[in-house]
């Protein structure tokens, strides 16, 4: 295997990185734990995007960019380093883009795909329910047809960009387990959107939506009638290598303030950094960070070759997540007192990495994929 980025990704890196720090960052409060208006995230998908980030999975077929997923995935932890909130928001707006993409009719590739490319709108999907969970199959939110339209009823929970987003892909059912994708637009068609506060990542949207009759037409029916489920399940594989990113990129920088930190802090005359715990608890996190970084590169890089990677994606979740709160306990362990204080970051990558245990399959549903995976039996039935 190479490790060595090429050369393209080292410049491609190198002005991303450039860009987080001199546009992306000032617009950035760190201090405020709110979610971003709908004006700033706006703004931030704007700048993102000629980057490839927000809409760059999009082909070069339809004058996207057309990323692939493994230098796609090297952008969003760079740009996790400094806000995991915002590279959700991108991720998120990214894989909406890509459905419209690979399912959307001719007429809605049009009307959308365009002003999605040059960072005029974005969006968001609308899959999880209140009591579901991860049961996809137990949804209960129903699009019905009426002549030309399909009328859509329900409600989900946990959407990500919900409060921000110009549309969502909604995963509804038109018939008993039969799963279909629908374009709503939140201008044309309106949806209730309840923002939800939560433990960490709090500048990143997410929200509870209620679809109370809500009349679309057929063409925004993406995919055909019973191709959600399986357009779902692969948008998964994607969703788990991007919330690791996201993961790697909050470890990488509660690793580096610990680093810091352990050179600056005396104690007994002399820096913690010489004392042999210190180094004991550095030694580990930089363990995890590097381990967690491989098995999240390799799912990458097998998505990049068109490859379902199921196993390699659940995977990578279930050891980043988890890795990345260990890694920012341990950064609040080792600043001590300081490490709780909101003076300081360790407190706050510490509640956004016991976020990202959560979502796109907890921990413990991504052990049940892998164990589904290696031995052949499911045991979620």
């Amino acid at each position: 295997m190479d490790f060595d980025l090429t050369d393209v990704q080292v410049m491609t890196l190198d002005g991303w990185d450039k860009c987080i720090t001199k546009e992306i960052v000032p617009l950035i409060d760190h201090k405020i734990d709110e979610p971003f208006s709908k004006k700033l995230a706006h703004e931030l998908i704007e700048i993102m995007n000629p980057f490839g980030v927000g809409s760059g999975w999009v082909p070069e077929s339809l004058n996207g960019i057309g990323v692939d997923f493994l230098t796609s995935g090297l952008m969003f932890e760079k740009l996790s380093q400094s806000s995991p909130d915002a590279a959700g928001l991108a991720w998120v707006a990214e894989g909406a883009a890509l459905k419209i993409a690979n399912n959307g009719s001719e007429g809605i590739r049009n009307q959308y795909l365009p002003r999605i490319i040059n960072g005029e709108i974005f969006g968001c999907s609308a899959i999880s329910e209140p009591g579901i969970g991860s049961s996809v199959r137990e949804m209960r939110t129903t699009a019905k047809k009426d002549g030309k339209y399909f009328r859509i009823s329900g409600e989900k929970m946990w959407v990500s960009n919900a409060s921000v987003a110009d549309f969502m892909i909604v995963l509804a059912l038109t018939a008993e387990q039969e799963f279909s994708m629908f374009l709503v637009d939140k201008e044309q068609h309106g949806y209730e959107v309840q923002e939800i506060g939560k433990l960490g990542l709090n500048k990143w949207s997410m929200g509870q939506v209620l679809f109370d009759n809500i009349v679309v037409p057929e063409e925004n029916l993406l995919g055909g009638i019973g191709s959600g489920l399986r357009e779902t399940m692969k948008g998964f594989d994607r969703s788990r290598c991007f919330v690791s990113t996201l993961a790697l990129g909050i470890a990488h920088t509660a690793l580096d303030e610990s680093i810091q930190y352990s050179k600056e802090r005396t104690q007994f005359g002399k820096p913690i950094a010489g004392h042999q715990l210190i180094q004991g608890l550095l030694a580990e996190m930089a363990t995890d960070f590097s381990a967690a970084q491989l098995l999240v590169y390799k799912a990458l890089s097998i998505m990049s070759q068109g490859k379902r990677c199921e196993l390699e994606a659940a995977i990578a979740k279930s050891f980043a997540t988890e890795a990345a709160l260990r890694i920012a306990s341990k950064a609040i362990q080792i600043h001590g007192a300081f490490g709780l204080t909101k003076e300081f970051t360790l407190e706050r990558h510490f509640r956004n990495a016991r976020m990202l245990t959560i979502p796109d399959g907890t921990t413990q549903i991504n052990q049940l994929i892998i164990g589904r995976k290696l031995t052949g039996i499911d045991a979620f039935s």
